[in-house]
């Protein structure tokens, strides 16, 4: 295809790059069954945003179901009924990196995914009139998040823990922003940000690779490059000199202890370590934690939160207290059990049920075309799709050395942000 050049594999996956526009282009042949996955991935979310217009790229991704020039309810082509009458599966999902849109799809109906997502990177409608519905629907799911202990305390804990850096704000933003942001400064930010230069398309299944090629330079050829640079997220969080506290009061029958640090851009290669430091923690029953916490009755649960991001994450330990459990008790089991490790490191039998514990989830996690499009879709945001294929080569090589080293470093007190959900009806 004299249209692309073909830039380099991995793992299966070929990267082309489509020469009149820089769209990039991923795509794995799996014909187990007769499905196709057509995803495009916009390298733009909530990290791009600020305040005034915090969850727009969320707002964006409802407003983008509502028509564009080709498929529209004017026309009797609306996106989900062209979708749906062919059995296709389809949905879009934002987070701080990235904005997704996706079809799985019948192999031989892969044109009209591939069309539909072309005319609305460019040609999606933005009406004023579809803003306000979408809005209320936004605000629906904002208020559900508010009723929810954990997710409040999580959004509290990223606002406390990044000041200057946008993962301050949640994917979903602010309220007052949700509900007064204008259609015009959406379509400001679509104008950005939507262009082919700033997308990734991935296709993976039962296709045929030189006809798929083929329809994406059919029909996103038609866009040209953005004629302006797209804009780069330069703020950077400054350095943390103290813990942070945050507590959280409402209604709920109770508490939460979590206990964050600040983590490391998701490339760098202690991210690693850090994942199988997590498992060593909270992974199952015989994880460190689970034994001092909830075998001891003072926890129903624990989740550890370690998903890399582009810039600096957290690496938290959550932990789902049973009724009258004190908060502190168990903030001060976790961190003694941090403190342990960095003066005694971890067995190599801990990291070797780690690793298998991340094999047998990242098995589970890639089956089928969706599941595979969906885990490269996370690799392409945080700043190269090889995170993907070279993920467990690298999970395999971590020692227990390497699990001390990352302790030492990430795991200190000047760089931790404690954050309790404090039941309104409990008086501590």
């Amino acid at each position: 295809m004299n249209e692309f050049e073909q830039i380099k594999s991995s793992g299966g996956i070929d990267e082309y790059r489509l020469k009149s526009n820089d769209l990039k282009v991923l795509m794995l042949k799996d014909t187990s069954t007769p499905v196709a996955t057509f995803m495009v991935t916009y390298h733009v979310g909530s990290r791009n945003e600020a305040i005034g217009y915090t969850g727009s790229t969320h707002l964006l991704e409802h407003l983008m179901f509502k028509g564009s020039r080709n498929f529209n309810k004017e026309k009797g082509t609306a996106i989900w009924d062209e979708l749906q009458s062919i059995g296709a599966q389809i949905n879009a999902t934002t987070w701080n990196d990235r904005t997704n849109y996706f079809e799985v799809v019948p192999s031989e109906h892969i044109e009209k995914a591939i069309s539909i997502e072309a005319d609305r990177m460019r040609f999606s409608f933005l009406r004023d009139e579809d803003r306000q519905p979408e809005m209320t629907v936004v605000r629906n799911e904002y208020e559900r998040g508010e009723n929810s202990p954990f997710d409040v305390l999580d959004k509290n804990i990223w606002a406390t823990a990044y000041q200057a850096h946008p993962y301050h704000h949640s994917t979903i933003g602010w309220r007052s922003d949700i509900e007064n942001v204008s259609t015009e400064r959406l379509k400001e930010f679509y104008d950005i940000y939507y262009w082919p230069n700033n997308a990734t398309a991935t296709i993976i299944g039962d296709f045929e690779k030189e006809q798929a090629l083929s329809l994406i330079a059919k029909y996103f050829g038609e866009h040209k490059r953005s004629s302006h640079e797209i804009p780069k997220m330069y703020t950077e969080e400054p350095i943390q000199e103290g813990p942070r506290r945050v507590v959280v009061k409402r209604s709920g029958k109770s508490g939460i202890t979590a206990v964050a640090h600040k983590t490391p851009p998701g490339l760098d290669t202690d991210m690693y370590a850090i994942q199988v430091l997590g498992k060593i923690l909270c992974d199952g029953k015989s994880s460190r934690l689970y034994k001092k916490i909830v075998d001891k009755g003072l926890a129903t649960s624990l989740f550890m939160y370690d998903f890399p991001f582009k810039d600096n994450g957290l690496f938290i330990t959550y932990a789902f207290l049973t009724p009258d459990t004190d908060n502190q008790i168990v903030e001060d089991i976790i961190l003694n059990e941090y403190n342990n490790i960095i003066l005694n490191g971890v067995d190599d039998s801990e990291i070797l049920r780690a690793v298998a514990q991340i094999r047998a989830t990242v098995a589970f996690s890639r089956d089928g075309s969706y599941a595979v499009a969906s885990a490269l879709n996370e690799a392409i945001a945080i700043g190269d799709w090889e995170f993907y294929t070279s993920f467990l080569e690298n999970i395999k090589r971590i020692t227990s050395k390497d699990i001390a080293r990352v302790a030492k470093k990430y795991l200190v007190e000047d760089q931790s942000t404690i954050g309790w959900f404090i039941p309104k009806n409990n008086k501590k």
